[in-house]
């Protein structure tokens, strides 16, 4: 291969920001093109049929205008519902997809208590019931759907004020004590959550492993690059950076100087158009 790959990372907002950092120290010469729906957000409050139309339309477009060598659904909701569709529609671009960090969670504890904070559509989800089933049948887990903590962490990242108290309510579920023993892994089962890690750290009633799936993922994104490319990619310094919102936001302010940190902030790629309907 004579040039960089090209990677679409892809999520309903800022959330995918977490795995595009972690394959970007992997891959640091590749192209990448980050997409925020945005003008979708948040998936939880989409019906299923609806999801799968407007994430396979959006997708038609992005692959069609930018030909990515890999698509990143950086989504939890997304991978679940659409990651079918998508490899469908498109078996020659590798999708590489999010699940619950179920399985590291339930190796790591030692109070064989764990806790899954995710949507309520991610818990609720027979994917996320199978993995339990799969690999923490040993563990007692607590499934917490979270309403508000994606919203909140879009908020922070706009540098929008954000509550302790607001953050506490929703991860106060995920703490549980019983026969002496007490929660001490949870995972992280939306790519929003790890943006607010440091909250939650502060924040927390005792010490627990949070557990976030991005290095896992970029680690597979690699993998699957390293098949089809090569372990080293072309280029002597970091390629292009480009980010997408389906709302047609430009970005300035705070979130301008956070998306700069992550080198996506000097050129803004046109949207694919697709407001909500």
């Amino acid at each position: 291969m004579t040039r960089p790959p090209k990677l679409l990372i892809f999520d309903s907002g800022l959330g995918g920001l977490t795995v595009f950092a972690e394959i970007a120290k992997l891959r640091p010469h590749a192209d990448y093109l980050y997409c925020a729906d945005d003008a979708g957000f948040p998936y939880g409050s989409w019906k299923e049929p609806a999801l799968v139309e407007r994430v396979v339309t959006l997708m038609e477009a992005l692959i069609a205008e930018h030909a990515p060598d890999m698509a990143v659904i950086a989504c939890n909701t997304a991978s679940t519902i659409v990651l079918p569709d998508l490899r469908l529609h498109w078996p020659n671009v590798p999708f590489v997809g999010t699940v619950p960090a179920i399985k590291p969670a339930a190796e790591r504890t030692r109070s064989r208590m764990i806790s899954v904070l995710g949507t309520p559509g991610t818990v609720a989800r027979d994917y996320t019931q199978n993995l339990i089933a799969q690999f923490a049948g040993h563990c007692s887990v607590t499934l917490v759907g979270s309403q508000r903590l994606a919203r909140l962490a879009e908020s922070y990242m706009h540098g929008e004020r954000v509550s302790d108290a607001d953050i506490v309510a929703e991860i106060a579920p995920c703490f549980r004590e019983e026969g002496g023993r007490r929660t001490d892994a949870v995972t992280l089962a939306c790519t929003h959550y790890p943006l607010l890690i440091e909250e939650f750290k502060r924040l927390a009633p005792w010490p627990v492993e949070w557990i976030d799936p991005a290095p896992a993922i970029a680690r597979r994104a690699d993998q699957l690059l390293g098949e089809r490319f090569g372990a080293g990619a072309p280029g002597d310094g970091p390629a292009a950076r480009r980010a997408i919102f389906t709302s047609g936001l430009q970005p300035s302010g705070l979130l301008a100087t956070t998306l700069a940190r992550y080198g996506l902030g000097r050129d803004f790629a046109s949207t694919p158009g697709a407001g909500r309907a």
